[in-house]
């Protein structure tokens, strides 16, 4: 059986084939509206969400599927002391396959050891986050029609942000990758992500605390938020929460086909008025997420 834990768990052919299956899916959605019909995702998110969770809800309901699940803890029986492993058993006696969000790295995991049906790890605190990262990559695919040679800015929190981890960890598979990491010091990428990937692949990287500097290299912006819920203190948080927002100015000498992404929800990181830019995606970002998770949902369920 199946799982997505890790971005890595997908082969590069694998990766293809889901974008593949996901932009066919944009062209002729009829052809996929009864493809789970009968079949049922539970979503589990033992964290708050709003798009990941939505996301695949919208996903399963277009291919002619059901959804049940909870969408914070505190309403399942976790808040009676029941353990990941039992409550994942027992759900797989309901469902066909399970996405799950946790704030414990390594919870979805363990989950799938112990799990009779497939498990989609929907986030797992600050670790991983394989299918915003699917999203992503079909995001750049649809609005570059590439995914080899691309310098991307990175910026914003990139200790915590598990999107940013998993992003970078896809892309050092594809060739003439250069990344621009933009952030605080404080806020800066993990060592053993320099190490173990950056490095090991012999990616060409650069450190900044400047958004303006390199931006006119930037074939893609990332924008991160900075994550209150990651910090252990609030007098942190505060003083680094408003350390970059791109507005309008900091794009003056940006490509004219740059393409701003952002995983959401944004708080005050991009300002409204780049919302009418052309060079926005992450609106459509969202849009694309629904679609590479209706694929990766077939795939799971070796749905062909």
């Amino acid at each position: 059986m199946k799982n997505l834990i890790d971005i890595t768990d997908l082969s590069m052919e694998e990766i293809e084939d889901l974008i593949k299956v996901a932009k066919n899916i944009m062209q002729e959605p009829d052809k996929y509206s009864e493809k789970c019909k009968h079949k049922k995702l539970a979503t589990l998110f033992f964290e708050p969400s709003t798009r990941t969770r939505l996301s695949f809800e919208s996903a399963m309901m277009e291919l002619g599927g059901n959804v049940l699940g909870f969408s914070e803890a505190s309403s399942s029986s976790t808040a009676k002391g029941e353990s990941v492993s039992d409550t994942i058993r027992t759900v797989g006696c309901y469902s066909d396959i399970i996405a799950m969000r946790h704030p414990k790295e390594g919870a979805p995991l363990v989950a799938s050891i112990k799990s009779i049906v497939p498990i989609i790890n929907a986030g797992d605190g600050g670790h991983n986050h394989p299918t915003q990262t699917l999203t992503d990559l079909l995001t750049i695919s649809c609005e570059k029609n590439r995914l080899n040679d691309l310098t991307i800015g990175l910026c914003g929190d990139l200790k915590f942000g598990r999107t940013i981890h998993s992003l970078i960890t896809a892309m050092a598979r594809y060739k003439n990758i250069k990344f621009i990491l933009i952030s605080p010091d404080e806020l800066k990428i993990p060592e053993y992500i320099k190490e173990e990937i950056l490095e090991k692949n012999n990616m060409e990287y650069i450190e900044t605390n400047d958004i303006e500097e390199y931006m006119d290299k930037l074939d893609i912006l990332y924008m991160t938020r900075v994550q209150k819920e990651r910090f252990f203190n609030e007098e942190d948080y505060l003083r680094l929460k408003d350390y970059y927002i791109l507005n309008k100015s900091k794009l003056s000498n940006a490509k004219k086909d740059l393409c701003i992404m952002h995983p959401l929800p944004r708080v005050n990181e991009i300002s409204t008025e780049v919302d009418d830019d052309p060079r926005a995606c992450y609106f459509k970002q969202v849009s694309y997420g629904k679609f590479i998770r209706m694929a990766l949902i077939l795939k799971l369920l070796d749905i062909k």
